[in-house]
């Protein structure tokens, strides 16, 4: 059975806020191991995904991209992509399809599948599977910052795991993100 992996980056006081974050060559060629290496699938909310589509298409295209965005951009188009939406239209990108269905339903048929682990991004999706109990491991890329206000990971959610995580990796980043990979016990 496929792991699905909750991967997000975040701040010291826990803000999910993308423009107050960690970024650079050290941590896009992280994710861009991890989407090669591990991921067959990517799983988003409307929102998450409405952040990343356009933006990681047009860095592809982009002549002043670095190589690193780039490769990141290539790896992620690449990747089959599902958007949980009950609102999204359409979708712009070819390897994405929305899904309307109930989340825990379609995402066990998914981790049943054959092929590279689930890798799920955001926060409001992310949530609602740690609570149906689905996630299997957790990857939290922490940056050196207090971000002070935004959107924060789990915000107002109750604890509804009791069971203890196993730290399997720690990785320190010369910009000094941290990343925490934790996975169920």
């Amino acid at each position: 059975m496929r792991k699905l992996i909750f991967a997000i980056n975040i701040t010291l006081d826990g803000c999910c806020d993308h423009t107050k974050q960690c970024a650079g060559e050290e941590v896009l060629n992280y994710y861009t191991r991890l989407l090669l290496r591990n991921a067959g699938l990517l799983i988003f909310g409307r929102k998450t995904y409405q952040l990343m589509v356009p933006y990681w298409p047009e860095v592809a295209k982009d002549r002043t991209a670095s190589k690193s965005e780039k490769d990141y951009a290539r790896a992620f188009e690449s990747t089959n992509k599902v958007v949980f939406s009950r609102s999204l239209g359409s979708v712009e990108d070819k390897n994405t399809r929305i899904v309307r269905t109930d989340l825990r339903r379609e995402m066990l048929k998914l981790k049943r599948e054959p092929g590279k682990d689930i890798l799920v991004g955001g926060v409001s999706i992310p949530s609602q599977l740690m609570k149906l109990g689905l996630v299997d491991e957790y990857r939290f890329l922490v940056s050196p910052v207090f971000a002070g206000k935004g959107r924060r990971l789990l915000d107002g959610a109750r604890p509804w795991e009791r069971a203890p995580l196993k730290l399997v990796e720690t990785k320190t980043f010369k910009s000094g993100c941290v990343l925490l990979r934790y996975s169920k016990r």
